[in-house]
């Protein structure tokens, strides 16, 4: 079964073998770029990568399911994303225009066959 056209793992490397078996290496993550349209949220108690990811994202399908996309989006990405956000830093969320554009360019999403 191939991932969801929102998960995070449409961007992992993935080769396929002779006998048509799919194996996933590391996924390599969108990473920070200094972007004019980029959302400074400074983080409010209950706050979570996925309540942001719904707040932000609200006009795209599940929106919360784009919790990967701020977690990758950190200049130092977070790795795990059950840890509790802590209140008052900043966390840049990347705008829906470079959710579209930039992070989910289907180009980024790759398949090798040998």
């Amino acid at each position: 079964m191939p991932p969801s056209s929102i998960s995070r793992q449409l961007y992992t490397q993935a080769h396929v073998d002779e006998n048509g078996v799919t194996y996933l290496a590391d996924r390599v993550p969108f990473g920070y770029v200094e972007l004019a349209d980029t959302i400074k949220h400074r983080v409010r108690f209950g706050d979570s990568l996925w309540t942001l990811a719904a707040r932000y994202y609200s006009g795209m399908p599940r929106p919360a399911g784009f919790w990967w996309v701020i977690a990758d989006f950190q200049p130092v990405p977070i790795v795990d994303p059950t840890i509790a956000l802590a209140e008052g830093t900043t966390v840049l969320v990347p705008s829906v225009r470079a959710l579209r554009e930039l992070v989910l360019d289907n180009g980024r999403s790759r398949v090798s066959s040998d």
